[in-house]
C-alpha cells in the first residue's frame, strides 16, 4: 500500500468523538494530482494524495513550504482542479484523480455548477481577508448569501448583523471594510465564510498576518466553532495552532506522511 493510502486509512471516521461508522465524508480526495507546465517542464505539487474529511473534524495540514497543502486545500474546496492525465501522455490516472464534495463528483461539474456547489458547501477564509474595501462590514458578509439567493435580501443582512455579533463586531455592522483593523477584518471574512451555513470551513494560514494577540483572538473563535460542530480544515505554519485541532495532516513534496489524531482529541474521546 503506498504510504498516502496508508495516511488517509490511518485517521478512520470511527476515531472521532461521537462519530458513527455510516458518517460518510465531506471531503474526499482520490489518487489527486496536481501538476503545472507541460513536456519537460512539469511541476509534479500533488502525488497521488487520498483522503477524507469527515463532519465534525477539525483538521490541520502542515507541512514546509512548497509541500503542496494550500494546493490540496484549494482542490478540496472547488477552487482548483485536480490534473486528470498524465505528463508523459499515457493516458488518466488509475484510480482517476477526484475531488468529491458531499458526495458529488467534481469532474462530473462545469464551472458554473461547481460555483454552486462550492458556495453553498463550503465556506472560506484566506491569510489575506479579501473584502471589498468599500463595502460594509454586513454587506461584506452578506455577499455569499445574495449570490446563493436562499434568503431574502433583509433576511441575508439580518443574518450577517447577526453573525458579526456574535464575532463582537456588533458595533461595527456599518463600519467599511477599510476602517477596520486586521484583527477585525478577519473576524469579518470569519463570519462571511459562515454565511451560507457550510458543511466545512477551509482556512489557509488564517492567523499568518495577524499578530499573536490578534492571532489568538481567531483561534480561539476556530475553537468555538469547532465545539459546535463546525467542520473546519486549516492550513497552518503555525504547531501551536494545528495543536489545537483534533487531527493534523503533514505533508511532505505533495505527499500526506502522517495523519494522526492529536492528542486533545485522545483526551477528549
Amino acid at each position: 500500500m503506498a504510504h498516502t493510502e496508508a495516511a488517509a486509512l490511518s485517521y478512520s471516521s470511527a476515531s472521532r468523538p461521537g462519530a458513527r461508522v455510516s458518517d460518510g465524508p465531506l471531503l474526499r480526495a482520490q489518487n489527486v494530482y496536481r501538476m503545472l507546465g507541460s513536456g519537460d517542464n512539469v511541476n509534479t505539487i500533488l502525488r497521488g494524495v487520498n483522503v477524507n474529511i469527515f463532519p465534525g473534524e477539525y483538521t490541520s495540514i502542515v507541512g514546509a513550504s512548497g509541500s503542496g497543502k494550500s494546493t490540496l486545500l484549494y482542490l478540496l474546496g472547488g477552487l482548483d482542479r485536480p490534473t486528470q492525465q498524465r505528463a508523459d501522455d499515457d493516458g488518466p490516472f488509475d484510480p482517476p484523480s477526484r475531488i468529491f464534495i458531499d458526495g458529488q463528483d467534481t469532474s462530473e461539474l462545469d464551472d458554473a455548477a461547481l460555483a454552486l456547489v462550492r458556495n453553498e458547501k463550503v465556506g472560506f477564509v484566506f491569510q489575506f481577508h479579501y473584502l471589498l474595501k468599500d463595502f460594509t462590514a454586513q454587506e461584506n458578509v452578506c455577499l455569499p448569501m445574495f449570490k446563493l439567493g436562499r434568503l431574502s435580501r433583509s433576511g441575508a443582512m439580518e443574518r450577517g448583523a447577526e453573525l458579526l455579533k456574535r464575532f463582537g463586531l456588533g458595533d461595527k455592522v456599518k463600519r467599511r471594510a477599510n476602517r477596520l483593523s486586521g484583527g477585525e477584518q478577519q473576524r469579518v471574512a470569519i463570519a462571511r465564510a459562515l454565511a451560507n451555513e457550510p458543511r466545512v470551513v477551509l482556512a489557509d494560514e488564517p492567523t499568518g498576518n495577524l499578530d499573536r494577540k490578534n492571532g489568538d483572538m481567531v483561534a480561539d473563535l476556530f475553537q468555538e466553532l469547532f465545539e459546535t460542530g463546525q467542520a473546519i480544515v486549516m492550513v497552518t505554519h503555525d504547531i501551536a495552532l494545528a495543536q489545537k485541532s483534533s487531527r493534523i495532516i503533514t505533508m511532505e513534496d505533495g505527499n500526506i506522511i502522517r495523519d494522526h489524531a492529536t492528542e486533545k482529541q485522545t483526551t477528549d474521546v
